[in-house]
C-alpha cells in the first residue's frame, strides 16, 4: 500500500476493553496496550487508569485487572477485531468455559458509531452498559461519549453498582 492510499483511508476511533486475572494481570494489560499502540495502522489517543475488580458471572477465580483504551485506526472493524484475537492468542488466551479465568481479554467495545450483529462481532459491545468494569475506565477517559441507542457513558457508569471496582 503506498503513503497516498494509507491517507485515503478513513480513521475511525475504537474502543477497547482489557481484561486479566492470570499470571501477571497488571503486566499482561499494559504489555497488550503497548502491543496494541505499535501497530501501524494503530494510534493510541487514551488509556484509563487501572481497576481492580471482582469477577463477574464465575465467581471462584481471581480478581481482575481492567483498563479501556481509545485508539483511532484505519483498520475496518473486522480487522481490528482479529488484531485483538491475535494479541490475545500471544498471551496464550484459552476459552474453557463461559467467565472463565484469562491471562489477556481484549474487547472491541466500539467501532465509531458502527452498529453491527453477526456471529463474530456485535457493536456496540451488547454487555458493555451493564458492566462497571467497563463504564468507570471507559467513563474516565471519555466520560461525554453517546452509546448508541443506550445513552450517555457518564451517566450509565454512575448508574451502576461500583462495589469491587478500585483504582490501582
Amino acid at each position: 500500500m503506498t503513503p497516498i492510499d494509507q491517507q485515503e483511508k478513513i480513521s475511525e476511533q475504537a474502543y477497547i476493553g482489557l481484561g486479566s486475572n492470570l499470571e501477571q494481570p497488571q503486566r499482561n494489560i499494559l504489555q497488550a496496550i503497548q502491543l496494541i499502540s505499535e501497530h501501524p495502522q494503530i494510534e493510541l489517543i487514551a488509556t484509563s487508569s487501572l481497576y481492580q475488580t471482582t469477577p463477574v458471572g464465575y465467581l471462584n477465580q481471581a480478581d481482575f485487572i481492567n483498563a479501556v483504551i481509545k485508539v483511532n485506526t484505519c483498520l475496518d472493524a473486522m480487522s481490528l477485531l482479529q488484531t485483538l484475537l491475535d494479541i490475545e492468542q500471544r498471551f496464550g488466551r484459552q476459552r474453557p468455559f463461559k467467565d472463565a479465568p484469562r491471562t489477556l481479554d481484549l474487547d472491541l467495545l466500539l467501532y465509531g458509531q458502527l452498529e453491527v450483529a453477526t456471529e463474530q462481532l456485535t457493536l456496540p459491545h451488547p454487555r458493555m452498559h451493564q458492566r462497571a468494569f467497563v463504564m468507570v475506565p471507559l467513563k474516565e477517559i471519555a466520560p461525554e461519549l453517546m452509546l448508541p441507542k443506550i445513552g450517555n457513558v457518564q451517566q450509565i457508569a454512575e448508574s451502576l453498582e461500583i462495589d469491587g471496582i478500585h483504582k490501582i
